[in-house]
């Protein structure tokens, strides 16, 4: 049989993948929501009695039938007596004050405050009888004026909750910027970005299955953090942790959309346990469009400051963050951004403020970026602004404000602890892979005929954190040796796609010296591996590969270990090659690990173990010719330079570098939720609707890499799984503003549609006089 190079890929691609919809389990009842048509209201009615006579439902519920529903999200008190949660913005961030008051109930009480708010739950023998009676469920509600922006709804004019305001979290990072600083630059560039609103949308939707068994409940979930799922179903039902497991199969991508307890888990989970039956909910595409997480969306005010000589003085960002309806993750993922407004430069000076603002929209949630997009597009399209004011090349502009290696570990103004970089070796490995000097000439050309269509080149420089934050850095993992020299390594983290299969053995087995065919990976699964943070923040291979890593290491030295004792010599004396002890005292002995298992017992390690923060970083560059008439934009060509440090697999990081360039894509031209005078989405209904690049719009894309090793991991690596969307949207951005040499870059905002080029095609360009057009 043909040796494919990742081991999921043959199962995947021929069929083989077991997903929670594949699983039969019988007597299983499934579950449909009904939900609001409306983005605000009050609930006056919910009447579920027709629903009760169709053929083949089971039940129907309305909060008014489920008094003990618990809420979704709440306060931080109630859930006092969860472990600390690993993911330290939420712990952090989600703070009792912006919780309290608000919690979010899984079904509607009272109040709907997002469009598709679930007001009951229908549970039938199969989907279609659920659906049919759905269907029969009717409802009235009495609409209010809804606030789809956070500019909108930050004046507290539509209020979604009495008598509190909307901006649920305020905060800061870096300190603030002398006014002096900004009368005495000579250059000050002020602009306008508005982050749009995206679906995540994997190709799977979210799902769960929820199966007791007596007092022990199974849960079956395309998840990115089982642990937690675990840890949250089990405190909101009022369980000990131990009654409840998590069982992640095989998973169509997630992309940060999949890590949360959501309120229709929590419906499913608990009417499971009451009924004493299974139950599923498989989220369908038209749902997903309607309900599922939302990424991005923030209003952001910056201003930059410059000396005659382009040396960077100040950075200022404003950003009111849409987080939803409900302060859930989203209220301290805003924070991300601000950390990270210092990007790549070395700015003597930097203030980000944040208000994080309740929306009549889904709760905004971690999309892949989570926080580093946002401050790369407002950073980098100020930075082509500024280059244009001092009319100064933009990569010259870049290379001359790059923090320079010599100066890492390098202490950001906003805090941040940058671990090692070659920013500007990146830059120039984007810029010869471009011929960036050859389309410059080819621009110019172009900008003399006047039958030629504007040609534009934009840069994008961007840093980002991966791993994680302090407190959630660290995994647990574990390997075991067998009597048929077989190995299992066990792992807290849960794969959606990143191959982890392939990955993750081939490090244990490059420790103990045996075939990566002989070790199984085994994670997703909290009965077989009892603590576990989860796979997010690009933290897969940094994080969960080292302390793979390091359990192996362990292994060996237990081995090591028994192998002394069975000879009776000082461990010392013991070596470790090709997955054999070895000694030469008393002549030549080796014992392999099957051997040792079988003489002396089961074999097997587990620890925690704990990695430093990493930031990887890189150069996008794009070439884009428009159509002034049509406003249609064609990339003509797309350059990738990312640096993650070591590369544990070239493929694989290939494979993420493109797929994350494509979401890149997709944010710069196409992506995008816009909403009615109702604050319902127009684009719910289908993939029709909401634009997604297809084959035919992506580009050439070269992908390239420089290579500069963390410190804060054994293995040097660092996060490699999200460059593309923070790299790839302002390059593409910066091209178009340069084919059109517009005067007011606010014009162009995301998504890039024909609509917004034509009009700024039209709009007087930068050096012509107000009023020429």
């Amino acid at each position: 049989m043909e040796q494919w190079s990742r081991r999921e890929d043959e199962r995947l691609l021929t069929g083989g993948g077991r997903y929670v919809a594949d699983m039969d389990v019988p007597g299983c009842l499934d579950a449909v929501f009904v939900r609001s048509d409306v983005a605000h209201g009050i609930l006056r009615e919910v009447d579920c009695s027709a629903a009760y006579e169709v053929p083949g439902v089971v039940g129907v519920w309305s909060a008014a039938h489920l008094s003990e529903l618990p809420p979704c999200a709440r306060s931080a008190a109630t859930l006092q007596d969860l472990p600390p949660v690993p993911y330290v913005l939420l712990a952090q961030l989600s703070s009792e004050e912006a919780v309290a008051g608000r919690e979010w109930p899984v079904l509607v009480k009272d109040r709907v405050r997002y469009p598709g708010e679930a007001l009951a739950v229908v549970l039938g023998e199969d989907r279609y009888r659920a659906e049919d009676g759905a269907a029969e469920v009717t409802f009235r509600i009495d609409p209010l004026p809804a606030v789809v922006t956070p500019s909108a709804a930050a004046d507290d004019s539509v209020r979604l909750f009495d008598g509190l305001s909307n901006v649920a979290l305020r905060g800061e990072a870096g300190k603030p910027i002398e006014e002096s600083v900004w009368r005495e630059a000579a250059v000050v560039v002020e602009g306008r970005y508005r982050q749009q609103l995206l679906m995540p949308t994997p190709m799977e939707c979210r799902t769960i299955l929820a199966v007791p068994e007596g007092d022990s409940l199974t849960v079956w979930s395309g998840h990115q953090m089982p642990h937690r799922l675990r840890r949250e179903l089990a405190a909101l039902l009022g369980g000990r942790v131990g009654r409840v497991r998590v069982v992640v199969p095989d998973t169509g991508g997630a992309f940060g959309s999949k890590s949360a307890t959501f309120p229709e888990f929590v419906a499913v989970a608990f009417l499971a346990v009451k009924l004493g039956r299974p139950v599923r909910w498989i989220e369908d595409r038209l749902e997903s469009m309607l309900v599922a997480t939302r990424g991005r969306g923030q209003d952001q005010r910056v201003r930059l400051a410059a000396d005659a000589d382009g040396r960077l003085l100040a950075y200022e960002l404003n950003i009111d963050a849409d987080i939803g309806a409900y302060p859930h993750l989203g209220v301290g993922l805003p924070m991300q951004t601000a950390w990270m407004a210092t990007g790549p430069y070395a700015t003597p000076q930097v203030h980000a403020t944040v208000r994080s603002v309740l929306t009549n929209t889904m709760v905004t949630y971690p999309y892949r970026g989570a926080g580093r997009p946002e401050a790369a597009i407002a950073l980098e399209r100020s930075m082509d602004a500024l280059a244009r004011r001092l009319g100064m090349d933009p990569a010259e502009l870049r290379r001359r404000n790059l923090v320079p290696p010599e100066d890492f570990p390098y202490e950001t103004p906003t805090g941040r602890r940058y671990d090692s970089g070659n920013y500007a070796a990146a830059l120039d490995l984007a810029l010869e892979t471009l011929g960036y000097d050859g389309w410059r000439a080819e621009r110019d050309r172009r900008r003399t005929d006047p039958d030629a269509l504007p040609l534009g080149i934009g840069l994008s420089c961007y840093v980002e954190r991966s791993g994680g934050e302090p407190g959630g850095l660290h995994e647990f993992g574990g390997v075991e040796a067998h009597e048929d020299g077989t190995l299992t390594a066990r792992c807290g983290t849960a794969s959606s796609g990143q191959g982890h299969e392939t990955v993750f053995p081939r490090l244990v087995a490059e420790v103990l010296g045996v075939d990566a065919a002989r070790v199984r990976l085994v994670e997703g699964d909290t009965g077989e591996q009892p603590e576990g943070v989860g796979s997010f923040a690009s933290r897969s291979a940094q994080v969960a590969g080292s302390a793979l890593r390091h359990a192996a290491a362990l292994l060996v030295e237990e081995a090591r270990a028994r192998a002394a004792a069975l000879w009776e010599v000082p461990k010392e004396e013991v070596t470790w090659s090709c997955g054999t002890a070895h000694t030469v005292s008393g002549g030549p002995v080796a014992v392999n690990l099957a051997e040792l298992v079988r003489t002396t017992g089961p074999m097997r390690v587990d620890d925690r173990f704990e990695a430093g923060m990493a930031f990887p970083f890189g150069t996008h560059a794009a070439v884009v010719e428009v159509d002034p008439e049509l406003g249609v934009v064609r990339v003509l060509r797309l350059v990738a330079v990312d640096d993650c440090g070591v590369v544990l697999d070239p493929a694989m990081v290939r494979g993420q570098a493109l797929g994350s360039a494509v979401q890149g894509i997709g944010q710069a031209l196409y992506e995008g939720i816009p909403f009615d005078e109702n604050g319902v989405p127009l684009l719910a209904g289908a993939l029709l609707d909401y634009l997604l690049p297809t084959f035919a719009e992506v580009p050439p894309i070269e992908i390239g890499d420089t290579r500069t090793p963390s410190p804060g991991t054994p293995l040097g690596a660092k996060g490699a799984g999200e460059s593309g969307c923070i790299g790839t949207p302002a390059a593409i951005v910066n091209a178009v503003a340069d084919a059109l040499r517009v005067a007011d870059l606010d014009l162009l905002q995301m998504p890039l549609t024909p609509d917004v080029v034509w009009r700024a095609a039209r709009a007087p360009k930068f050096g012509e006089p107000e009023g020429v057009r």
